[in-house]
């Protein structure tokens, strides 16, 4: 028996190892960073919306749904996990689970609403919805309005580790962070993702084949807007507040621009597009209103030039390579 070399290795297989490849360089990576003098509260900031870019990218980059309203996700569980730990007084690992929970059942009641349409129609119901519920969390109680939850109470995760450490919460976000990547990771390489990727380039023959479209599109829709609220679990612990700002429009069609910046479709891509785009704001804020020109160049720029995102592009690139 021959082994397989890289020559007769399948083009998914070869695909599926390098991806793997690259996600061992990434990691490695991330985890030296405390020791390398970067500035920890931005990576982990990049590392939450890399995380809320990938769901986000699972849903229209593999299901083909385009959604203006993920800002919903997490905006709401933050606010669960938020008020959970300081009003309720859980620690955070059930703070976070219920922030995601919250986030898996708004997906399921939105889900039915918004799944029975498509195209642009389906993007503007989650758009009514995400704004129906900024209104809501405007006027409720205990979201506090435009002032939201300040002064997140850390605690020990699992009793033991001290969220107040900078580097023991910088570990808890990463290791979030690889947990999310890879559940998205192994979705898109399952039977399920390959269903989701036949939906997208061409529904009526997988309905003509006996798949329950509806069934699956809803499925990725709720499995996308549980691991948006994951992410904005997350988020509560990095920014130590949960705000209106999280579920405004304008975070949903950030969302948007990092994974187009990124790549859409791509598996790095979304992560690659929300350090650009976080770096942008981390470091340009000095200029005020004008980072939001900037982001607007920028995306006009990758639209024109960049048509498959940074990492499309390359991908693209060592494929015609090859």
């Amino acid at each position: 028996m021959t082994a397989l070399t890289d020559d007769t290795l399948p083009v998914t297989a070869r695909t599926i190892r390098d991806e793997m490849i690259a996600f061992a360089v990434m990691t490695a990576l991330l985890m030296i960073v405390p020791f390398t003098g970067v500035y920890p509260f931005f990576v982990m900031q990049a590392l939450c919306f890399a995380l809320l870019a990938c769901a986000f990218n699972l849903l229209i980059g593999y299901g083909g749904l385009l959604s203006f309203g993920h800002a919903m996700f997490l905006g709401t569980a933050g606010y669960i996990t938020a008020h959970a730990l300081k009003v309720w007084g859980l620690p955070p690992e059930l703070g976070i689970l219920a922030g995601t929970l919250g986030a898996a059942g708004l997906g399921v009641i939105t889900g039915i609403v918004a799944i029975r349409r498509q195209g642009i129609y389906f993007a503007m119901i989650t758009l009514a919805l995400s704004q129906l519920l900024y209104f809501i969390y405007l006027q409720t109680p205990f979201t506090h309005g435009e002032d939201g939850i300040q002064g997140i109470p850390q605690r020990h995760l699992f009793g033991v580790f001290n969220l107040a450490n900078s580097t023991v919460l910088y570990y808890m976000i990463l290791a979030g962070f690889l947990f999310g990547f890879l559940v998205i990771f192994r979705t898109i390489n399952s039977p399920f993702g390959e269903v989701l990727k036949a939906i997208r380039e061409n529904e009526p023959r997988a309905i003509s084949l006996g798949y329950k479209t509806d069934q699956y599109k809803l499925l990725a829709y709720i499995l996308s807007g549980t691991l948006a609220g994951f992410a904005g679990s997350l988020k509560v612990f990095v920014a130590q507040n949960a705000s209106l700002t999280d579920v405004e429009v304008a975070m949903s069609g950030q969302i948007v621009l990092m994974t187009l910046v990124g790549g859409l479709g791509t598996v790095f891509g979304p992560v690659v597009g929300a350090f650009v785009i976080v770096a942008m704001q981390q470091y340009l804020s000095g200029l005020g209103q004008w980072v939001t020109v900037i982001q607007g160049v920028i995306f006009v720029v990758c639209v024109l030039t960049f048509r498959r995102g940074v990492i499309g592009e390359i991908a693209h690139y060592f494929r015609r390579s090859l």
